[in-house]
């Protein structure tokens, strides 16, 4: 059982993800399975300039707000404009991609930060990748 936590969002370790289809994408893990969560998990990525999640599909939603900057996704087909204070919601098994601005108002800065929501288990019962 959980006795609950804060984390800043700034000072959380992140990883590069290293998957076929990314670049310059890396993710820190908010809240997952290791810190209790029975259902979701909390992800924060950042893209540089011009970087990009995989264009994929998967059997899970997923909630995403936008931090910081500006880009675009991929959702029903079509590229839709994205920037802070926009929310994004994925349904289960419809393709989608993120893909930061190609440039930063601030060099030193991610172009795109938002954080994504996922459950723990995806439908098939199996462990969510990343939660």
């Amino acid at each position: 059982m959980s006795k609950g936590l804060i984390r800043s969002l700034d000072s959380t370790p992140s990883k590069p993800v290293e998957i076929p289809g990314v670049k310059g994408v890396r993710m820190a893990l908010m809240v997952g399975r290791d810190d209790g969560a029975p259902n979701f998990a909390l992800r924060h990525f950042s893209l540089e300039p011009g970087g990009h999640s995989p264009r994929h599909s998967h059997d899970y939603e997923h909630e995403v707000y936008i931090v910081h900057g500006s880009g675009s996704v991929l959702l029903n087909g079509s590229e839709h404009p994205i920037k802070a204070g926009d929310v994004v919601f994925v349904p289960a098994d419809h393709e989608h991609q993120f893909r930061a601005a190609p440039t930063s108002s601030d060099p030193s800065a991610p172009a795109l930060r938002f954080l994504c929501l996922v459950p723990i288990t995806r439908n098939c019962g199996e462990p969510t990748p990343g939660s």
